[in-house]
């Protein structure tokens, strides 16, 4: 089994900074694509950023500048750091991963963190 736990959320004024961590521990062999997803009351989950197990990263137009997604694969560890912060990213942050495990003939299974909250004061 694996697990994908989501650290780092809180509250912070407008302009601050905050880094989102997302550890994935369990039964793990290979870690493919992560991608942070949000999600605002009210409004659909949403895409924020992702990055390939080779280091190829994505973006949001609306976080481009502002967020840098990176990787300890060796911790299987991914982090957010997420700077110049407005209020509009209030959202509960999801981690969401591709994962092999031992004994599964290696095949990637789709997995989501439980969710951290960010909440941006103006």
């Amino acid at each position: 089994q694996v697990q994908l736990v989501e650290s780092g959320g809180g509250l912070v004024q407008a302009g601050g900074s905050l880094t989102l961590s997302c550890a994935a521990t369990g039964n793990i062999a290979s870690i493919s694509t992560v991608g942070w997803y949000r999600q605002a009351t009210g409004k659909p989950r949403e895409f924020v950023a992702a990055i390939k197990r080779g280091g190829t990263t994505n973006y949001a137009d609306s976080v481009k500048g502002r967020f840098t997604i990176s990787r300890d694969n060796a911790k299987n560890t991914v982090f957010l750091q997420m700077n110049s912060l407005k209020p509009e990213d209030t959202a509960v942050y999801y981690c969401n991963a591709d994962v092999a495990s031992y004994g599964s003939s290696r095949a990637f299974v789709n997995y989501w963190g439980q969710g951290t909250q960010v909440t941006v004061s103006s």
